[in-house]
C-alpha cells in the first residue's frame, strides 16, 4: 500500500509563510517581542496578519528551524533567549557648539557616483529599489497621459504646478494632520529642489542654518552650494533633535536664519520626533521668527500603523515650510516633489520660476492619476513591511559579522541603518577598502559639516535580502577588524 505524503507547498505558499516569519523576526529584532517573551498564538496572529492558521504554523516552524523561537508544550511559542541580544544604540550626539563652513561636497558626490558602477553592492546611496516600486504601472499611466494629452509636454506648467497633483497632495496631507488648500501646494523637481528653493527664499549667503547632527549629506551639499554655514544640533537616535540644546544654541548664535530638520525618520538615524516635541519646536521657532524647513520625505514610510504627524500640523503662523516628494515611495526618476511654503510662498514661487521655470508636466500628471486611482495606501503598507523586514535582517547580519562594541540604531521608519563602529575605525579608509571588493558604503564624516562620526557609517537597507548582501556585510565586518 502506497504511503500518503502531504503535497509540497506551492511557491506562493512558501512566499506567504516566509513573509509571516520575516515579520515576526522584525518584531523580535526591534525589541517588540523580547527574549523569553511568548509570541502571539497561532489563531491571534492568523487574525492580525489576515492569513490562514496553516500559514502561521508553517511560519512558526520556520522560525524554530532558524533558531529564533522555541515551542513549549501546552504553552505556545517563545522567543529564544539566546537568539537576539540587542546591540546597544548610539548615544545622543554631541557636535561642536559653533557654526561651520560646509565642505563635504566632493566626498558625498563620490558616494552617489559609485552607485552607477557595474557590479557594485550598493550599500551607500539611499535609493529605493525598483523591485518594490510601482514602476511598470506608472510607466503605463505616463504613456496613456501622453497619448490623451499630446500637448502636455509642449507647455510649461508654471508655479504652483499641476492642479490635479496639488489636489491629491492636499488630500494626503490630512494623514499628516495638515489641512491645506491645493492653492498652497507648489510642485517641484524632487524634494531636493524644494529644500533648495526654501533656503533661497528665507536665507542669503553667509547666513547660518541649524541642522540635526548627523544629517543627510544632500542637505549639507545644498548649504555648501548656497554659501550657507551650518550649526549642528545634538540629536537623539530615537527622538530626534534635542529641543533644550537647540534653544540654548539659538540664544547663543544670533546668526541662525533657519532650521532644517527631518522630524520623521531622520536620515541617517531613523529617529522620530514625538508629536509634543514637534509642537514645542514650532512654537519655539515661531517666537523667534526663525523659519522651519521640514523635510518629510520619509514621513510615509513609518513602521507603526498610523502615519506620524508633520511639524507643519502645529503651524499657526505659516512659519513652517514643508518639503517632500514621491521619490522614496513611487518613482525616484520621475523627480516629482512638492512644498507647502506657508507665508513664504511668494518668494518660493519666484525662486522656482527663476530656477527652472516649471516642473515636468507628464510625470506630475502620471503621479496624480496613480494617486487618484487608489491603491497607494496598499502599496505603502507593503513597502513599509518590506523595509522593516530588511532593516531587521541587516541589523541581524551586522550584529553577527561586525566587531564587538558595534552600536546600531533602531529605525522607526525609512530604510537606512546607522552603525557606530568601535573607536579607532576610520570609515573613510574603510570606504576605499570596501570599494576594492565592489561594496559601496556611506562613511560617517559626510553627514557632518565638522567632520564628526569618523567611526560611523550608514547602510542602505532597501534591497531585497540575498546571499550577495550577506556576503557583503560579512566582508565589511572583516575589513573593520
Amino acid at each position: 500500500m502506497a504511503t500518503l505524503t502531504a503535497p509540497a507547498p506551492s511557491p506562493a505558499q512558501i512566499t506567504l509563510y516566509t513573509d509571516v516569519a520575516d515579520r515576526v523576526t522584525a518584531l523580535i529584532t526591534a525589541g517588540t517581542l523580547r527574549p523569553g517573551a511568548r509570541i502571539p498564538s497561532v489563531r491571534k496572529l492568523s487574525r492580525q496578519f489576515k492569513v490562514s492558521i496553516s500559514t502561521v504554523l508553517q511560519a512558526y516552524r520556520l522560525l524554530e528551524d532558524r533558531g529564533h523561537v522555541e515551542a513549549k508544550p501546552q504553552s505556545g511559542y517563545y522567543v529564544k533567549s539566546r537568539f537576539w541580544q540587542r546591540p546597544p544604540e548610539p548615544e545622543r550626539t554631541q557636535p561642536p557648539k559653533r557654526t561651520t563652513k560646509v565642505t563635504i561636497g566632493d566626498m558625498a558626490t563620490r558616494v552617489l557616483q559609485e552607485a552607477r558602477r557595474p557590479g557594485i553592492v550598493m550599500l551607500g546611496a539611499a535609493l529605493s529599489g525598483s523591485d518594490v516600486l510601482p514602476v511598470r504601472q506608472l510607466n503605463r499611466i505616463a504613456a496613456a497621459v501622453g497619448r490623451r494629452s499630446p500637448k502636455a509636454g509642449a507647455t510649461y506648467d508654471v508655479p504652483p504646478g499641476c492642479e490635479m497633483l496639488r489636489v491629491q497632495i492636499a488630500r494626503r496631507a490630512l494623514d499628516a494632520g495638515i489641512t491645506v488648500s491645493p492653492d498652497h501646494v507648489v510642485t517641484t523637481s524632487g524634494c531636493q529642489e524644494a529644500i533648495a528653493l526654501c533656503l533661497r527664499a528665507v536665507t542669503k549667503p553667509g547666513d547660518t542654518v541649524a541642522v540635526e547632527s548627523p544629517t543627510f549629506y544632500g542637505i549639507l551639499q545644498l548649504l555648501e552650494l548656497l554659501g550657507l554655514r551650518a550649526l549642528e544640533i545634538p540629536t537623539d537616535p530615537r527622538t530626534g533633535v534635542c529641543l533644550s540644546a537647540l534653544q540654548g544654541l539659538l540664544d547663543a548664535n544670533k546668526s541662525v536664519r533657519a532650521c532644517l530638520f527631518v522630524n520623521n525618520f531622520n536620515n541617517p538615524l531613523g529617529s522620530l520626533v514625538p508629536d509634543d516635541d514637534k509642537r514645542k519646536l514650532v512654537e519655539l521657532l515661531a517666537a523667534r521668527e526663525i523659519p522651519l524647513i521640514e523635510d518629510d520625505i520619509y514621513g510615509e514610510l513609518g513602521f507603526a500603523p498610523a502615519r506620524p504627524s508633520a511639524a507643519k500640523a502645529y503651524d499657526k503662523t505659516g512659519n513652517v515650510l514643508l518639503c517632500s516628494s514621491f521619490s522614496k515611495t513611487i518613482a525616484p526618476g520621475y523627480r516629482v516633489g512638492w512644498c507647502l511654503p506657508g507665508k513664504h510662498q511668494a518668494q518660493f514661487e519666484r525662486a522656482k520660476l527663476f530656477s527652472n521655470i516649471a516642473t515636468a508636466t507628464i510625470p506630475q500628471l502620471a503621479i496624480a492619476e496613480y494617486l487618484a486611482a487608489g491603491g497607494y495606501d496598499h502599496h505603502l503598507r507593503r513597502i513599509r513591511r518590506t523595509y522593516q523586514q530588511q532593516i531587521a535582517r541587516m541589523s541581524d547580519a551586522v550584529q553577527e559579522y561586525f566587531p564587538a562594541g558595534t552600536k546600531l540604531t533602531r529605525p522607526q521608519g525609512g530604510f537606512v541603518l546607522w552603525v557606530e563602529l568601535p573607536a579607532g575605525v576610520d570609515t573613510l579608509a574603510l570606504h576605499d577598502r570596501a570599494l576594492e571588493h565592489n561594496i559601496s558604503i556611506a562613511p560617517g564624516p559626510i553627514f557632518s559639516p565638522s567632520g564628526k562620526y569618523a567611526n560611523c557609517l550608514r547602510l542602505n537597507c532597501e534591497a531585497e535580502w540575498s546571499d550577495t548582501l550577506e556576503r557583503a556585510i560579512e566582508t565589511l565586518g572583516k575589513l573593520t577588524s
